[in-house]
């Protein structure tokens, strides 16, 4: 039998499924709905049916189909030998409870079977959309395009991302207008310019206003992202899997299951999306296993010694490291057998004995001495032509026979798919762990994919399922490593892949300028426990740009914080202001990497802000990146505090000359002290000092007691403050 609706509740909010026609159709999501309100929900949802168009009009389901007189863009896509290209799947049953629903639609005509199952995560209100199709017909079933789903927009203002290499996540707004707008990611993998993220919400919705729905495809190939405003004005979304030509065909019997898709609505802008993703992320995709202990500040050696790796230097750079209060070490690129620069040795997972005649033993024990954790710079996917590996085995990498496949970065992908390939990569980093106490992998992949095929098939998709296994496996066998998801910065960022890593490298570009925005971008779907954020050299190697410590410490403060630089080379004053900004995450860790992360708003488009915060207080940072338009800072809303708490607020980075950029600024700025009610700071908001560009303002805001303020100063003041 099939329900009429099913109502699915988490997070204070409600989905409904209407089942018609044996189709079915999300007919609400909002706030939690009772049974009485779920039947007047579906019953007026009906809609009129034009002049001009098909008698039954076009159905939106959940999986609209061209057979079904739908004229949009569909979410099923297929074609047999005979000359069967339309699909026409109805509900034959439904099963589900209060917080996941299951569904089948077959068409026996077309020789298909689609099975929906929708969660509803009961904490946060993240629904989860995949789709599984199955091939019951006698020949060989070819998808060309399976939608997790289809879903019903409310709104037409989209946010989408750009982006580039070292420039990733960058934030593109449009309205929808009638037609189909494609976000298409041929790279076999998440990509950097057309990850599939998007929100769509109402016209102007900000940090803390509007309605919003986010989208987040979990798959760590190829992708594509739907938009499309119907003609009769009628809105929705899908994501898949984008295949090659050819790539997905079934045989008899054999079926498909789509990448999840993973949604979040919030009537409280991008914010209250993030309020919903960030505790999804922690404590159901990565299974909540970062809260076991801190995310240790790490310093990676790649931006301080590239290829040049030197015994005595190195441990010269953990002396330092160390004493700053770097907690993980890690050799980057330029370790193993004949590996001097990038056109060579990929494959060759072994130390370089000219580098390192001892092997990395006498660093690790060096870097453990000191305290630190040691980790290690890996590529598994890849291999350069002159590396012993292709050399033994020249037919390991994916290719397509009698085409010369271009080069990325002078290398090749193997191709995993092959068991023996992927035996081969598994037992030399599994040699590299059992030899050495390694607790963390930086796991690295440096092109895109191109000529993807094995056995004369195209196998993006059994590529990346073998990336997955690969790496399944290495932590089944290693349970207490950590991995770093890394492809040329930011270029694999996605639910998917988060659920066997546990950092991704945010982008390869460290200059404080262009990583703010982007930062700021990515927190919208990844909380910044899991963002690498490295505090770089005064001046940027990719940008040129120079930057002081006060605005590269502060930039990377608020993620997964390291160092990507020589810290022999910095000043006194940068390693003081280093160390104690060290200090000063290492005190906020709970809180950054645990609590509430809150992209504060300002009316200055020079200036950015975040806020950490939690039941005991919060910390902020403003800073200036662009000359300001006015010559005071407007305040500083603390949107997201508890308005009925009363708050210690210190600045703890007061300037050393405070006249420097005004006459006189408030005392507030300056370093004293002030309380205020949660309310007070929210709505009217703190003041702010003028900085020059590249100026930093923190605040530290302690939750108090009506009666502790006086005592609450006096415990606050002393110790915390920049030197």
């Amino acid at each position: 039998m099939i329900p009429p609706l099913v109502r699915l509740s988490g997070g204070g909010q409600s989905l409904i499924f209407a089942f018609e026609s044996g189709l079915a159709r999300l007919v609400w999501w909002g706030a939690e709905l009772s049974a009485m309100e779920a039947e007047a929900a579906v019953r007026l949802a009906d809609r009129g049916i034009p002049q001009g168009m098909l008698d039954a009009g076009e159905a939106l389901s959940l999986h609209p189909c061209a057979a079904q007189g739908f004229t949009g863009f569909p979410a099923l896509e297929i074609r047999r030998d005979d000359g069967t290209f339309l699909a026409d799947p109805r509900v034959t049953g439904v099963r589900g409870g209060a917080d996941a629903v299951e569904w089948r639609a077959m068409d026996r005509l077309a020789g298909l079977d689609l099975s929906v199952k929708v969660t509803l995560d009961a904490a946060t209100g993240v629904a989860a959309f995949k789709t599984r199709v199955e091939n019951t017909g006698g020949s060989t079933l070819c998808l060309d395009w399976v939608a997790s789903a289809a879903l019903p927009l409310d709104e037409d203002e989209a946010l989408m991302f750009d982006g580039r290499w070292a420039g990733e996540m960058r934030p593109v707004r449009a309205r929808l207008t009638t037609g189909t707008w494609l976000k298409d990611n041929r790279t076999g993998r998440t990509s950097h310019h057309a990850p599939p993220f998007a929100v769509v919400g109402a016209p102007g919705f900000g940090e803390d206003e509007g309605e919003v729905l986010g989208l987040h495809l979990a798959w760590s190939g190829s992708t594509r992202l739907v938009l499309e405003r119907l003609r009769d004005g009628r809105l929705q979304a899908q994501a898949g899997e984008l295949f090659l030509p050819g790539e997905m065909t079934l045989a008899p019997g054999e079926a498909y299951e789509t990448p999840t898709l993973y949604a979040a609505r919030s009537d409280r802008g991008l914010n209250g999306l993030s309020a919903r993703l960030h505790p999804f992320v922690r404590d159901v995709i990565m299974g909540g296993r970062l809260a076991a202990r801190p995310r240790p500040v790490t310093f990676n050696t790649w931006e301080a010694v590239y290829f040049r790796h030197d015994l005595d230097e190195l441990k010269a750079l953990a002396d330092r490291a160390a004493a700053l209060g770097v907690e993980r070490f890690v050799l980057d690129d330029g370790w193993f057998a004949g590996r001097h620069d990038d056109t060579t040795s990929l494959g060759d997972w072994r130390p370089d004995p000219a580098k390192y005649p001892e092997g990395l033993s006498p660093l690790i024990d060096h870097v453990r001495a000191l305290g630190m954790e040691f980790g290690l710079w890996v590529e598994p996917e890849m291999a350069n032509p002159a590396s012993e590996l292709l050399a033994a085995h020249p037919d390991w990498s994916l290719k397509v026979a009698g085409r010369e496949q271009p080069l990325g970065r002078g290398q090749y992908v193997l191709d995993l798919t092959r068991a023996e390939v992927s035996d081969a990569i598994f037992a030399q980093i599994d040699s590299l762990l059992r030899a050495h106490p390694i607790a963390y992998l930086k796991w690295d992949m440096n092109r895109d994919l191109t000529h993807a095929a094995s056995a004369g098939r195209p196998a993006v998709h059994a590529q990346t399922q073998a990336v997955y296994a690969l790496i399944d496996r290495l932590r089944a066998t290693h349970p207490g490593v950590e991995i770093e998801s890394c492809a040329s910065g930011g270029g694999r960022a996605d639910y998917e892949i988060l659920k066997r890593t546990d950092r991704i490298w945010t982008s390869d570009n460290n200059d404080p300028f262009v990583r703010q925005a982007l930062q700021r971008a990515f927190t919208i779907f990844f909380p910044p426990g899991v963002m690498g954020a490295h505090v770089p050299a005064a001046i940027n190697p990719i940008t040129g740009g120079r930057s002081g410590m006060a605005l590269r410490a502060a930039t990377a403060l608020f993620g997964h914080m390291g160092i990507e630089a020589d810290p022999r080379r910095f000043s006194l004053g940068e390693s003081e202001r280093l160390a104690w900004m060290i200090a000063l995450h290492k005190r906020h860790r709970r809180r950054l990497h645990s609590g509430r992360l809150i992209r504060l708003p300002h009316p200055d488009p020079g200036a950015s802000a975040l806020m950490a915060t939690d039941s005991e207080g919060a910390l902020v940072c403003f800073t200036q990146l662009a000359p300001s338009m006015t010559a005071t800072p407007a305040p500083l809303k603390l949107s997201g505090l508890d308005e009925a708490a009363t708050y210690l607020v210190l600045r703890i980075d007061p300037p050393s000359r405070p006249s420097a950029m005004m006459k006189r600024s408030p005392p507030l700025a300056e370093g004293a002290p002030a309380t205020a009610s949660g309310r007070v700071l929210v709505r009217q908001g703190l003041p702010l000092p003028v900085l020059r560009v590249g100026g930093v303002a923190l605040y530290e805001l302690e939750r108090i007691g009506d009666d502790a303020a006086f005592s609450g100063e006096a415990r606050l003041a002393p110790a915390r403050r920049a030197p």
